[in-house]
């Protein structure tokens, strides 16, 4: 609804995908780890966004779990409904599994591997997939979602979806 409110098509052809290591909370006890390259012991959430921002799928799992496989889970579900996805926009974390696993699972979907060029130093800006990383930044001013205070991960995915829901209906105003 919100696409036809900004002119869009229903159904995007462009998604980025990225993840986001957050801190658990001190109850949380199911399926943490600890990712090495953040030094951050708790789970990590892996989103998938359109051009506008808005969230089409959402996957927490345990902080070491390879981005790329865990992509797997976030974008299976989209493939029955989303016949104009063609293209899907990634860092260097989704190189491995997630290309082979589309290659032999989803026909005629292009994923674009970029990453920062070496020259520059922190958060650079590239095209498209700053959009889902300013999802991530949404996810601060929500409570909740600042740092994983849920027990279980399929709570943790409600509650951004719950939080994407907020930010459709603060549009339409």
């Amino acid at each position: 609804m919100e696409r036809k409110r900004q002119g869009k098509h229903r159904t995007p052809s462009l998604f980025s995908i990225d993840s986001q290591s957050i801190k658990s909370g001190p109850f949380t006890s199911m399926e943490k780890g600890v990712d090495g390259n953040k030094k951050i012991n708790g789970r990590k959430r892996h989103v998938i966004t359109d051009t506008l921002g808005l969230i089409w799928g959402v996957k927490v799992g345990p902080a070491h779990q390879p981005d790329g496989y865990a992509a797997q889970d976030v974008i299976e579900p989209l493939l029955g409904y989303l016949d104009r996805m063609k293209k899907i926009l990634g860092d260097q974390a989704y190189k491995k599994g997630f290309i082979d696993w589309v290659k032999e699972h989803v026909i005629g979907l292009e994923i674009e591997i970029s990453s920062t060029p070496p020259s520059e130093k922190g958060f650079v800006p590239l095209k498209w997939r700053w959009v889902t990383e300013r999802t991530f930044g949404t996810f601060n001013f929500f409570r909740r979602l600042d740092k994983d205070h849920e027990k279980t991960p399929e709570s943790q995915e409600y509650w951004i979806l719950w939080q994407n829901c907020q930010i459709i209906l603060n549009k339409i105003k």
